[in-house]
């Protein structure tokens, strides 16, 4: 293994919240050492795995992630000037996140529906989750943003249609990604199915 570290690599790594640590660890993944192995009876390297998966560096599956190698490729780079490398943009995590339901009370064409939880939990590992899933390829940040937008405007058009609060039967975020609950949805957004919305009702008038 051979880092070569100036002190504007280590200045801007440090900034982007990454350590010596971490480089070494993912360098050693990329040379292909085994993640068990290296962590087998060491409770400090299995640390040190968790927070580099945490981080976003290496994958479910232990392979180096879009991120990691993005950072690898910044310390064979010559800079003459110190310049800020940005961590990647979770953009596409938050608008997901933030699209998902807070809680399953909810107003929708003039009609209240009252729930008792809520729904946007352990934002970091889904977060992490969520990466993970666009990391594997199958599936874009647009589709799953998509599959949850598509489910969330059937659940609201069928309490409407059944005056029952479909949303409270919605998982928790983090369930919703980890038994990939979008599937079904994108499916029918690859098929090209939509959702035909209701009128809708007068204010005050029952439906």
């Amino acid at each position: 293994m051979n880092l070569t570290l100036t002190f504007s690599h280590f200045k801007e790594l440090t900034k982007a919240g990454y350590s010596l640590d971490m480089l070494c660890f993912i360098t050693l993944v990329e040379e292909g050492n085994d993640v068990d192995t290296m962590c087998a009876d060491d409770s400090k390297m299995k640390m040190l795995y968790q927070t580099v998966r945490r981080k976003g560096l290496l994958s479910e599956s232990n392979k180096i992630t879009i991120i990691g190698k993005e950072v690898l490729s910044f310390l064979n780079e010559k800079i003459e000037q110190p310049k800020i490398i940005k961590k990647k943009k979770e953009s596409d995590f938050d608008k997901w996140w933030n699209q998902y339901p807070g809680t399953d009370t909810f107003t929708y064409k003039s009609q209240d529906f009252t729930g008792t939880r809520g729904m946007r939990v352990k934002k970091e590992e889904c977060k992490l989750k969520f990466n993970n899933i666009i990391e594997e390829g199958e599936y874009t940040s647009i589709e799953l943003i998509a599959a949850l937008e598509y489910e969330i405007l059937q659940k609201k058009e069928n309490s409407i249609k059944t005056k029952v609060n479909r949303l409270t039967f919605m998982q928790n975020s983090l369930t919703y990604l980890n038994q990939r609950s979008f599937e079904p949805f994108i499916e029918l957004i690859r098929e090209g199915k939509t959702i035909k919305e209701s009128a809708e009702p007068i204010k005050g008038m029952d439906i």
